[in-house]
């Protein structure tokens, strides 16, 4: 099994307020109209799944997550773990 040592984006569905992002310290926000988007480095797979249970446990709807080639350039498909598999 791989680690997940990377860079990952995740999107969430609104805009988290304050309270809710001091509960991902570690992700920089990007708040658009509807959706916030965190993006940060996560050093393994114990990194990788407490970011997705504080997701669950705030109740927030994930809509994407993606981790980030470290060459720059496009995402590939394969990379996509969203869960409507858009």
């Amino acid at each position: 099994m791989g680690t997940a040592l990377g860079m990952y984006t995740i999107r969430i569905k609104g805009r988290l307020g304050p309270t809710a992002l001091s509960a991902f310290p570690s992700m920089v926000p990007q708040l658009n109209a509807n959706e916030t988007v965190l993006t940060g480095w996560l050093e393994d797979r114990s990194a990788l799944f407490g970011v997705l249970a504080q997701i669950e446990a705030l109740d927030l709807q994930l809509l994407e997550l993606r981790r980030m080639r470290a060459e720059a350039r496009s995402p590939q498909l394969d990379d996509d773990l969203s869960p409507d598999g858009a």
